[in-house]
């Protein structure tokens, strides 16, 4: 693999969500990613782990966790990786007997890092949950929607792949830097709950400004100011609006030939009969007009496509920013590097394939463990 995480080594103890996606970004970014997979599957889709592009340029290695031999031979790994990573409920590895004190026992050095809704502790700890009730109890979720209508789902990229496992590798590229100082590795508690409510930092210094209003669908970035919107056209597509800035807000009102006051962009008062004139002049022409009047224009308007529209856009696709590769439709790894470029790895291992190879390769004695 190439990439700035090229010789580093990773532990993944199979899971769903948040830790394989961090695991893929770590893999993404160069690293040797080996992810434990348990006897008889255990994959969000059964039987289709070869679209599972949160295992994308992993090697899978199946290990029945209740066999002693099994604890053993990833104790073994812990042992010579840089960093394990896992999305157990609290106390779950510990049970296994591979919990951070047991892992640490092996290898002083190892970055260990934990991926949870609720956390490590706190009184909810133990309960099940998913993304809409993590990013619920933040404050997030009933900030997204429309003035006098229901909170808005979004998808489940707020949780748990931004709060979540975006969130714990950070954690985990921080612990790692900080191992090469010290020579001590350390536990990573990633909480979905954490993740999300860091994520809304830029909202509560509004809030705390009087500026933001505790409600929906009434602010500057939640849909309520009218030049920060989302229209219909004329086919029943959608344009994206998002100008902010007085000069793109001029743009706006000029490309879409409104005889408008620009000065008058922050009065609340006339903003709905603003929005109406947007809405009527969105609703006068298809996207593919819009997006044609738009093109090249610093008004800040894109048209809203769809997953698979999105990798034929222009801009998209000259930047491979969404990509085919081994015949999935995929995004490409990000950020980029200048000096130590990325590059997509393998594809979706089946469960198990690379059980004997990479125990031999980790010096893993017992090469039948699973």
């Amino acid at each position: 693999m190439s990439g700035p995480l090229s010789g580093v080594k990773v532990l993944e103890l199979g899971g769903i969500g948040p830790g394989p996606f961090a695991g893929m970004m770590l893999a993404d970014l160069g690293a040797d990613v080996v992810r434990v997979d348990r006897p008889g599957g255990g994959a969000f889709f059964p039987g289709m782990e070869h679209l599972d592009l949160l295992n994308r340029g992993k090697r899978s290695v199946v290990l029945d966790l209740k066999r002693p031999e099994a604890v053993a031979a990833v104790l073994s790994m812990a042992a010579v990786a840089d960093v394990l990573i896992e999305g157990y409920r609290p106390g779950v590895a510990e049970r296994l007997g591979l919990g951070p004190e047991a892992c640490h026992a092996r290898n002083p050095r190892l970055v260990y890092g934990r991926m949870t809704g609720w956390g490590q502790d706190g009184p909810m700890a133990q309960q099940a949950g998913h993304d809409i009730g993590y990013i619920a109890l933040t404050g997030a979720l009933h900030a997204i929607g429309a003035a006098g209508g229901p909170p808005q789902i979004p998808v489940n990229l707020l949780g748990d792949f931004g709060g979540g496992g975006n969130y714990l590798v950070i954690g985990v590229l921080a612990a790692l830097r900080e191992a090469d100082r010290s020579g001590q590795g350390q536990v990573v508690d990633a909480a979905i709950v954490d993740g999300t409510a860091h994520l809304l930092a830029g909202t509560h210094m509004m809030l705390a400004t009087g500026t933001w209003a505790d409600e929906r669908g009434v602010n500057l970035l939640d849909g309520g100011a009218p030049f920060y919107a989302v229209y219909e056209t004329a086919d029943g597509r959608h344009m994206a609006v998002g100008a902010l800035e007085p000069k793109f807000y001029a743009e706006l009102l000029a490309v879409l030939e409104l005889d408008e006051d620009p000065a008058r962009q922050h009065d609340k008062a006339h903003w709905p009969a603003l929005r109406d004139k947007l809405a009527a002049a969105f609703a006068s022409r298809s996207q593919a007009e819009w997006s044609a009047v738009f093109a090249g224009s610093d008004a800040c308007v894109a048209p809203v496509v769809s997953l698979r529209e999105a990798a034929d856009h222009p801009h998209i696709k000259a930047r491979g920013s969404i990509v085919e590769h081994e015949g999935l439709l995929q995004p490409a790894p990000a950020p980029r590097f200048s000096r130590t470029p990325t590059a997509l790895g393998t594809p979706p291992p089946a469960p198990g394939r690379h059980t004997l190879e990479v125990l031999e390769e980790w010096g893993v004695a017992d090469a039948a463990a699973g």
